[in-house]
């Protein structure tokens, strides 16, 4: 998978060269592109920002260097064109899942105000949010993004059966996890978890995770 970030800060990506991600860019599982949209601005002063028409505070990103930068890098619009926004859809497992099918993702970084709605018109495939929230920027949401997504792509994780099993795959939490030793602080591992008795195992487990999905997330069970 090819994945292309602009953004106005990207040396905050170097988060991504670390820990499961960044063995998996190293072993080639993935391609990570950041570029810099002040590059492209043809300001003298490379300025990416105005004040909004129509007035109201902040400023709001201009969008000859975003339009300009989007088309540089995917002239013939082969990825699926990203903007983290806290407007767009929330972001969820089966849209993580959707867009891991994709060979080629890019995803737009907003900052101050927003970016200027006409590179949305023009340039931008779907809005994402990653909560109902508001962040000073784009790069973490769209760093949650390809993390998650990441997960999908083969052999980036030890094992496939992870994503089977985690939280929100099945529309459910996970049930809760337990490893050695088997006492710990007098809390002991549940005795079905040492059974060997693999049907009453995976039943415990269902029955947990609908337990604390119902106590947690309980409108995830709504319209079941």
């Amino acid at each position: 998978m090819k994945i292309d970030v602009l953004t106005l800060f990207p040396e905050m990506f170097v988060a991504l060269d670390s820990s499961l991600m960044g063995k998996a860019k190293e072993k080639g599982l993935f391609e990570l592109n950041c570029h810099n949209i002040r590059n492209y601005s043809i300001d003298k002063h490379k300025k990416c920002d105005d004040t909004p028409f129509g007035g109201g505070a902040g400023m709001v990103m201009t969008p000859q260097p975003i339009h300009d930068c989007i088309n540089a890098v995917d002239p013939k619009h082969k990825a699926v064109r990203i903007y983290m926004s806290p407007r767009g859809k929330r972001l969820n497992q089966q849209i993580v899942k959707e867009l891991s099918q994709n060979s080629d993702l890019l995803i737009l970084c907003g900052h101050y105000e927003g970016v200027d709605q006409r590179v949305i018109a023009l340039d931008i495939d779907m809005e994402i949010s990653v909560g109902d929230y508001v962040l000073s920027g784009g790069e973490l949401p769209a760093m949650t993004l390809i993390d998650a997504v990441l997960r999908y792509v083969p052999n980036v994780l030890g094992n496939s059966q992870s994503t089977v099993d985690e939280s929100f795959s099945s529309d459910l939490l996970e049930y809760p996890q337990y490893t050695r030793p088997q006492e710990f602080c007098r809390l002991s591992v549940p005795d079905v978890l040492v059974s060997g008795n693999h049907q009453n195992i995976e039943q415990w487990r269902r029955e947990q995770s609908i337990e604390i999905t119902r106590r947690v997330r309980p409108d995830l069970l709504e319209d079941k």
